[in-house]
């Protein structure tokens, strides 16, 4: 492996046209770079949330609120570009350009009709499921969430076109410009809630998210139209390359589902737990997170495309080699760095947390949560890789099976691991469901590429 990384490299810097392992790199640098920002100016809104709601009532009825589109959001609309990318490259790349924005024109169609769908559907079930998640809501306080609610559903349509829409560019490979799209959002709130915050409350940071997000795909479209894209949905028939992205999706939602019930499951294990467990972990995460966030986005962006445009061509020898090339990359910078997470995990929390209401004590059941949370750092970024791999294989099939394998396991992993370690035990069961699954996930490729 490491002798590819040299030859690798020597033919970065001999070869006029860079190869795939150098425009991947490039490309992980400028969504990594971008995605940075973006989240720091997600921190500063959130900061000025917290300045001007506090953790007040009507904060709480704003998340409560938006928990169903976000979930929606991140369920339906994050697991269309895995499943349409490699398909969109491969009608490009055997059939021409405009066989494939048809495609996009006709696959647009079902993700509108499905988008608007959904949205009447979480209206008509919205009088039922809200009081649930706001259980302890008093009359006033469910009448703002249901205000809200409504407020912020079209944010459901508007985010699953601008997730469409970046994914045409990132399959062309313009990375930058999907990335600084997100950072609409968190910029605009944060101007409705300095001139307008006092004035509508939190109306204007509902107003400042709608805003941001048609703003963002207002930025998308715009980059798309300077790529002679069309925006306008229009149906072709339901040809092979629709059929084949459908049967894609299809597994990709039910596996976000499942992974998406992970955490649900862990938070209501930590609720089991004393005062306190659910917030611990909740903090011990945020700091993994914060750079896992970053990472992931711009592996996972940048070697889709890129994979999915070798296996198009049938070069499976590259595929092969850019798989090692990254594997050895990982592996060299990941393990250091989580060791060094651990190492460092009590100052690192005691600089960021321990202020005000948060204790020593609270640093220390919070470190510990933090450095088994570290664990999963190499883990998780080895499984991205490799799923998005599968994805550009099309075997997303394989993911949904795998998905449901880590349910299973972070459910038996929690009720045997908080026995001897509380709540530091749900955040090693998560780092050991990740080490698993980057095995069972290069275990299916392995499996796949000797078929190939």
């Amino acid at each position: 492996m490491i002798r590819a990384v040299r030859m690798s490299l020597a033919r970065w810097s001999l070869s006029g046209e860079k190869p795939v392992g150098f425009r991947i790199l490039m490309a992980i640098m400028t969504v990594g770079g971008v995605t940075l920002v973006v989240r720091c100016a997600s921190t500063l809104k959130e900061l000025a949330v917290a300045r001007l709601f506090g953790t007040g009532d009507a904060l709480d009825a704003f998340l409560i609120a938006f928990v169903l589109p976000s979930f929606t959001i991140n369920v339906v609309a994050g697991s269309f570009q895995a499943a349409f990318i490699p398909t969109y490259v491969h009608v490009r790349e055997t059939e021409g350009l405009k066989a494939a924005k048809r495609l996009f024109q006709g696959v647009m169609m079902w993700g509108v009709l499905l988008l608007v769908v959904l949205s009447v559907v979480l209206a008509l079930l919205s009088p039922y499921i809200l009081p649930v998640l706001g259980s302890g809501f008093d009359p006033e306080k469910m009448k703002l969430t249901r205000s809200l609610f409504f407020f912020l559903l079209p944010v459901v349509v508007i985010s699953g076109l601008a997730t469409e829409w970046a994914a045409v560019l990132n399959a062309a490979e313009r990375f930058a410009l999907a990335a600084w799209a997100p950072i609409m959002t968190p910029a605009v709130t944060i101007v409705f809630l300095v001139i307008v915050g006092r004035v509508w409350g939190i109306y204007a940071l509902a107003l400042g998210t709608v805003i941001g997000f048609v703003l963002q795909a207002g930025l998308l479209g715009w980059g798309l139209t300077r790529q002679n894209v069309s925006l306008v949905p229009q149906w072709y028939g339901m040809d092979p390359a629709t059929k084949q992205i459908i049967r894609q999706y299809l597994p990709m939602v039910a596996g976000a589902l499942l992974m998406c019930s992970t955490v649900l499951v862990d938070q209501a294990m930590a609720a089991m737990l004393g005062p306190g467990s659910v917030a611990a972990l909740d903090y011990g995460n945020k700091l993994v997170a914060f750079g896992l966030g970053i990472g992931s986005m711009a592996l996972g962006t940048a070697v889709l495309p890129h994979f999915s445009r070798m296996i198009a061509v049938d070069d499976w020898a590259t595929v092969e080699r850019t798989l090692k090339i990254y594997m050895v990359a990982i592996i060299v910078v990941t393990i250091p760095l989580a060791l060094l997470m651990v190492y460092f995990s009590k100052p690192l929390v005691r600089v960021v947390f321990q202020r005000g209401a948060f204790s020593v004590a609270d640093t220390t059941v919070v470190s510990g949560v933090f450095a088994l949370y570290a664990f999963q750092v190499p883990f998780y970024l080895l499984g991205i890789l490799g799923v998005r791999l599968l994805s550009a294989m099309k075997k997303n099939q394989i993911l949904m099976v795998i998905c449901a394998v880590n349910l299973g396991t972070n459910i038996v992993g929690n009720y045997i691991l908080i026995r001897y370690l509380g709540v530091a035990g749900i955040s090693l069961s998560t780092s050991i469901v990740y080490a698993l699954s980057m095995v069972l996930v290069f275990l299916s490729l392995r499996r796949e590429l000797k078929r190939r």
